[in-house]
């Protein structure tokens, strides 16, 4: 059964469309450039609602298993692949991605030139696309503020410590809960939207989740997120650095066409190091808005010279873009885990700078 991928500029492409498109589905159409690591894309909440092009031809080959979901379910729209592989092979292996997206009805078109879509892309910024099996589409107004279609109803509990860490979910990847919990945290992860019942946690310092869409969409979350930082050591990652520098009277913008792989480079300002980092993001910080704010530049990109981090001048407060925890990618930038119990154990509030 023929499918289309139709972007909303007009450009159409043809590939082999899963059972499951029949309905069609209508998304933000974003591409990953990395060799492995789909099962963590594809339930990554950072991804909520996107459609997402794999520019790597062969997806699939390793299969999935019970061990590298992101979170309990399939997170984007629809995906779109040069090859799915049908007969995976490893040893965790439970079943092939066909089955599992369409277990849980996503659609997914094959046989397209990935790296041609993702060309579009680049030439011509992010925007709204579509799968479907009719030879026509007629685009939506797409939806917003996706952080709260991802947030969890409920404050929860995990591991034992000495030290106690608020998780605040703005989408929270199971990567950096384990993280955490690894070096011997107790670890509650609250919805934002409860923010308000942080002190009823009694936490040693908090920790601000990824998360999917424009950071402000959070503004109404601002003051209340300002008053928690200004009280307790914070750590920002990806969403949680965004909305960081929100809170601090900094602004955010759209990039042309985001983040996402697991090879970015990034060098630190304080110690002139260059790590690759794993990324997944439309949005960053303008640099030019920190002007004024107490807040101050730690990493950038090298490719494109984006902010990729911050730290506070006087607070116990540290942040990056990009995923120290990973999961896909490079485990380069793991250490600001340490980096950040460092500080929030501290005294001082430049702990974390060599």
């Amino acid at each position: 059964m023929n499918g289309y991928l139709y972007l909303q500029n007009g450009k159409t492409f043809e590939g082999k469309a899963s059972d499951s498109m029949m309905e069609g589905v209508q998304g933000e159409i974003v591409f990953f450039t990395g060799m492995t690591g789909y099962q963590e894309v594809l339930t990554d909440p950072s991804y909520k609602g996107q459609i997402v092009v794999f520019t790597y031809p062969l997806i699939g080959n390793y299969g999935i298993n019970n061990e590298d979901g992101e979170s309990q379910e399939i997170q984007v729209s629809g995906v779109v692949m040069y090859q799915c592989a049908e007969a995976p092979s490893h040893f965790q292996s439970t079943q092939s991605l066909g089955e599992y997206l369409d277990g849980q009805g996503i659609p997914y078109l094959t046989e397209v030139d990935t790296r041609e879509v993702t060309k579009a892309i680049r030439s011509e910024g992010t925007r709204q696309a579509a799968l479907t099996v009719h030879s026509s589409y007629s685009f939506q107004e797409p939806g917003t503020k996706q952080i709260y279609k991802v947030q969890g109803e409920t404050a929860q509990t995990y591991g034992k410590g000495d030290f106690r860490v608020a998780l605040i979910d703005f989408g929270w990847k199971k990567s950096i809960l384990e993280a955490l919990l690894e070096r011997n945290m107790e670890v509650s992860v609250l919805p934002f939207s409860k923010l308000g019942s942080i002190d009823d946690l009694n936490p040693d310092a908090v920790v601000l989740s990824n998360g999917p869409g424009n950071p402000k969409d959070a503004v109404t979350i601002l003051p209340q997120l300002k008053e928690v930082l200004d009280k307790y050591p914070a750590f920002g990652i990806c969403m949680g650095h965004q909305v960081i520098a929100l809170a601090y009277g900094a602004d955010t913008t759209k990039l042309p066409f985001g983040h996402r792989g697991a090879n970015h480079p990034v060098k630190d300002v304080v110690t002139g190091k260059v790590f690759l980092s794993s990324q997944n993001h439309n949005y960053v910080v303008k640099e030019g808005s920190l002007e004024g704010t107490s807040l101050q530049k730690r990493f950038y990109n090298v490719n494109d010279g984006s902010i990729e981090g911050l730290m506070h001048e006087s607070k116990m407060i540290m942040s990056c873009q990009f995923h120290p925890e990973a999961h896909p990618g490079p485990k380069d930038a793991e250490w600001l885990f340490d980096d950040f119990i460092q500080l929030a154990k501290s005294k001082g509030g430049k702990a974390y700078v060599s």
